[in-house]
């Protein structure tokens, strides 16, 4: 598992808990209380014991060993630091599936030296967090993969269905996908459009549809990504921009996107790979994103980012 934080670390401590051998790329004092206690995990819900589970756990990328899968869970300012480990354990013939949101980070890793070849497309819906050094929260009640090969209408594969097998075996709502560009097209519809209308607002989802204009703001956003993604050729679904909008409509008002709890803490934040990717591809398809380019504007301004790549 390159990244032991809230993602990272919950799969890696399900997977060793269902009996697989997993070794966490972990540094710091979360290192350290791995070694020391073992890393627990708090599940939702009242009176949910902890477990605690026993994986192994390195800060030196150079000392991981081979593997079969490698899951690469950090933040995607930091897929940078992790890639050169992805490409020397996948030349090694392992299987290289990110757990990332946006839509570039499988290509950023073949441009780090990842074989196309080893590369999965993945996509996860989890709320889960790092709260305490060796201690992971999970605070959703869903936990979901989608796991799939690359290219329209790819049937998965042997390894695409053993990987499933994998989180299924652990407890994870897992499945394969025979589209996993339009999977990762729809989350980006979701969790950008949540990013640029919260960042922007500095408020949690209910404050901004209660805003005046502000369900207006988020309509705006979700249509946008589906206006790019689709004149970026994935099929999208029909209905996803109305039911996009819908399930943020259905969020508690005081859910607050990651991103906002990064942009508070003064970054890094993951706008290059949300609203600055829909502005990008919206620049290379001449398809108007007049919100996300304003929260590309307006928060790298306040990180002091400069350029975010936005040509």
């Amino acid at each position: 598992m390159l990244g032991a934080g809230g993602v990272g670390g919950y799969f890696g401590g399900v997977l060793a808990r269902a009996g697989h051998q997993v070794t966490l790329l972990a540094r710091g004092d979360h290192l350290a209380a791995i070694h020391a206690r073992g890393l627990e995990l708090r599940m939702p819900g009242a009176g949910a014991p902890p477990m605690v589970t026993h994986p192994e756990a390195t800060d030196d990328a150079g000392a991981l060993p081979e593997a079969d899968l490698v899951v690469v869970a950090v933040k995607s300012y930091s897929l940078g630091e992790v890639a050169p480990a992805a490409a020397r354990l996948a030349a090694a013939g392992a299987t290289v599936l990110p757990l990332l949101n946006g839509v570039e980070a499988a290509d950023r890793l073949a441009d780090g030296g990842v074989p196309r070849a080893a590369l999965l497309g993945g996509v996860t819906v989890i709320s889960a967090a790092r709260v305490a050094p060796g201690v992971i929260e999970r605070r959703s009640a869903f936990q979901r993969v989608v796991v799939g090969r690359f290219g329209e209408h790819a049937a998965p594969s042997e390894r695409v269905s053993r990987i499933v097998q994998a989180f299924l075996d652990a407890g994870v709502d897992a499945q394969a996908s025979s589209r996993i560009e339009v999977e990762l097209w729809h989350k980006l519809a979701f969790l950008a459009s949540m990013a640029a209308a919260c960042g922007l607002a500095r408020r949690a989802v209910g404050a901004v549809r209660d805003a005046s204009l502000g369900r207006l703001l988020i309509e705006r956003a979700v249509a946008e990504i589906v206006a790019v993604g689709r004149a970026h050729g994935v099929a999208m679904d029909p209905d996803i921009g109305a039911d996009t909008v819908a399930a943020i409509d259905a969020l508690p008002a005081e859910m607050r996107p990651s991103f906002l709890a990064d942009l508070e803490r003064g970054g890094p934040t993951e706008l290059d790979v949300l609203s600055g990717a829909v502005s990008r591809f919206g620049r290379r398809y001449s398809v108007p994103t007049p919100v996300h380019d304003t929260a590309v504007a307006a928060l790298g301004a306040t990180l002091g980012l400069g350029s975010t790549g936005v040509v």
